[in-house]
């Protein structure tokens, strides 16, 4: 038994223990006029009949998924409960005492419906503060494990967006793309001032990224035209790229630099291991409710999807907090020698 069950069963004995003792001291206090054999017979009979009664209310409560309602809907539930509980637990008692012979003179005079009624309204004050303390002890319980855990996922939110930041420009692109600009700088000066507006954009758009969810796919396009234009200053002839985009799909809106780091992707894991380089092609279309896009890249996956790390990590996680089971991620190996990245966004209305 759990700790958690062996403090309830333990409350429960101790509090209908508490009410045989009020019934006790109140019987001798008033000087009731019972042997106490009848006095300790309906104790034992109130304490049996209060801890069954509060233990299906409990499992009434937890089965019905109470505690994840709002106060103002399960009020009325509990309000009904109460009646219910407090009318089943007097029925209880009052069976047994007839049973066991326990009643008394004047209440046999009564009808057993006039006895139920009766005693249904004074048991209601030993169910109702069971009902309260339980549900309100669990409702703040909960309360604080939602706090706990938003806290978490606030914590979890900012990790994720420090290390998708410094995710989005790997330090050794921006060496090599210095060092390209520095030799293109007396031989083609021209080339280099744009390389420079390049890389300029690319830094831009990573430190604006944190603060917005989801760009325009055009805005998040012309980065990546932006990375590649500087990728290609490296590799030169070894790399060749390719754009397949349905413009219908430029309004539409995805999460900042998610892109990027797929083709960053390909380019480390793909492109880079090739001996005679190989190809980058970009897609971008609609499928369904579903805007899709896809980064293919020259090499082979060789069943280490992992070993790809963070850039597949951060995908998958960004998708989950901003769309749910909405979206999808995937990557595989297309034929012998293409991988493919695939994103699946449900269609925006933006």
């Amino acid at each position: 038994m759990s700790f958690g069950k062996s403090r309830y069963w333990l409350l429960q004995f101790l509090g209908w223990g508490f009410v045989g003792l009020v019934m006790i001291f109140f019987a001798h206090t008033y000087k009731v006029n019972i042997s106490n054999k009848v006095l300790f017979g309906r104790v034992a009979i109130v304490f049996t009949a209060g801890i069954v009664v509060t233990h299906i209310l409990r499992l009434v409560i937890k089965w019905r998924g109470w505690m994840m309602e709002s106060i103002e809907k399960v009020i009325p539930k509990l309000a009904i409960a109460l009646i219910a509980s407090s009318m089943i637990f007097s029925l209880m008692v009052l069976t047994g005492i007839d049973y066991f012979g326990l009643g008394n003179e004047s209440s046999k005079k009564l009808t057993f419906f006039a006895r139920l009624l009766g005693s249904t309204v004074d048991n209601g004050l030993f169910i109702l503060p069971w009902l309260l303390i339980y549900y309100f002890y669990h409702f703040f319980q909960k309360s604080r494990r939602q706090q706990m855990d938003t806290l978490r996922l606030e914590t979890l939110i900012k990790e994720l967006e420090l290390k998708t930041i410094k995710a989005h420009i790997n330090p050794h692109f921006i060496f090599n793309a210095l060092n390209s600009i520095r030799a293109l700088v007396d031989e083609n000066p021209q080339r280099a001032r744009k390389a420079i507006t390049e890389l300029s954009n690319i830094l831009r758009s990573s430190m604006q990224s944190e603060k917005m969810e989801t760009v325009p796919f055009e805005k998040e396009l012309l980065i990546v035209k932006d990375y590649l234009a500087l990728e290609n200053m490296r590799f030169e002839d070894r790399l060749k790229v390719e754009y397949d985009i349905d413009e219908d799909t430029l309004n539409q809106h995805v999460p900042p630099m998610m892109l990027q780091t797929l083709v960053e992707n390909a380019i480390k894991h793909g492109i880079s291991k090739q001996i005679n380089g190989g190809v980058v092609k970009v897609g971008s279309d609609f499928k369904g409710d579903f805007h899709v896009l896809t980064v293919q890249n020259t090499g082979r996956l060789n069943g280490k999807v992992n070993e790809f790390g963070f850039g597949i990590s951060s995908t998958n996680n960004r998708l989950s907090l901003l769309y749910g089971e909405k979206a999808n991620f995937e990557i595989k190996q297309v034929n012998g020698s293409l991988v493919e990245a695939k994103v699946l966004i449900p269609v925006s209305l933006h």
